[in-house]
């Protein structure tokens, strides 16, 4: 592989002016530089990127530790930031849930990060933000200089999601978590909760861990026990879908024998029989805001207030179970 020092070589010139005019700076004669041009493109050179951000301290690419790729809520939140660094010069490199974030986290080989997983502990985080290397959580509040966090207004659709049960007169209502170390899922089930407490309602908690399996299971339990609830809250749409199938499997419905509600609005969502109620956001929208809060910062180290992402109950077929009482 050719470096440098051949194409000074080649081009008959110092090393230093290779240089220059490879990364056009200083003050060399245009003949030179053109001169040291064809020798790179004779000698097929390509300067190292990496080194070269390295010694000025800034490699321009933007780090994303992400749970999964796998579905439409990552898919969305990915797209939004994709499309962001797009229209910048930055790079983008996107771990899922690995070793590798702490090697790239170490050797700072990003900018600034945006974090969206879990297994990557607060203290961490805590530890490497700084002026140099700003970071965006996504999956938690973690209140630090340098370390900005960008959550979703869970409290928002899930008091609205509670007052659609209530107003249908349903009054036995079940909740089915998600995995017990989730933000999201924490915010969601206490603010159900204080929902109903609110309403001097009791809630039954079944555990789950956001798959539709766990769903699946929550369902099989509460069947079993014989004293089925009116309506049940799924932390998200993939545990609600696990827990219809189930229903189905005993010959009950929703919202007939069982209102049920999700929370995510993925796809399949509005495909299911009968269609999912739950709670949507903007995860494009979501992921663009991240990114954006996070070459803000890079580029003029502007800082945004904190905000939330707006969400919004959408009602559909399976918890209708008293629509009359709607209108």
């Amino acid at each position: 592989m050719p470096t440098i020092k051949d194409v000074a070589r080649r081009a008959g010139v110092s090393v230093t002016a290779a240089s220059y005019a490879l990364n056009h700076t200083g003050t060399i004669s245009e003949e030179t530089r053109q001169r040291v041009l064809q020798a790179a493109e004779e000698l097929n050179y390509h300067p190292n990127a990496f080194a070269r951000h390295l010694k000025a301290r800034r490699s321009r690419t933007i780090g994303v530790f992400i749970t999964r790729f796998a579905g439409a809520f990552y898919e969305e939140i990915l797209d939004g930031i994709h499309e962001v660094i797009l229209a910048t010069e930055y790079e983008l490199i996107v771990c899922p849930e690995t070793r590798v974030e702490r090697r790239i986290f170490t050797h700072r080989q990003v900018d600034g990060a945006i974090v969206f997983d879990t297994s990557i502990p607060d203290e961490q985080i805590l530890r490497l933000a700084g002026p140099k290397f700003p970071i965006v959580v996504m999956d938690r509040q973690l209140e630090a200089e340098h370390v900005f966090p960008l959550l979703l207004d869970n409290r928002q659709g899930v008091a609205q999601a509670f007052a659609h049960l209530y107003r249908q007169g349903l009054r036995h209502l079940a909740y089915v978590a998600g995995a017990p170390d989730s933000f999201d899922n924490n915010e969601r089930m206490q603010a159900f909760l204080n929902e109903a407490a609110r309403h001097q309602l009791s809630v039954r908690v079944y555990p789950g861990n956001f798959t539709e399996q766990s769903g699946y299971a929550a369902a099989q339990r509460i069947i079993a026990e014989g004293d089925l609830p009116e309506g049940v809250f799924c932390a998200n749409d993939q545990m609600a879908i696990g827990f219809m199938r189930a229903m189905r499997e005993h010959g009950l419905e929703a919202p007939r024998d069982i209102a049920v509600v999700g929370c995510d609005d993925i796809l399949l969502a509005r495909y299911v029989q009968p269609p999912l109620s739950t709670i949507g956001a903007s995860r494009r929208a979501w992921g663009g805001t991240a990114a954006k809060w996070l070459m803000s910062y890079l580029e003029h180290e502007e800082v945004f207030p904190p905000q939330r992402i707006p969400t919004t109950f959408i009602a559909r077929a399976s918890s209708l179970k008293h629509p009359e009482t709607l209108e």
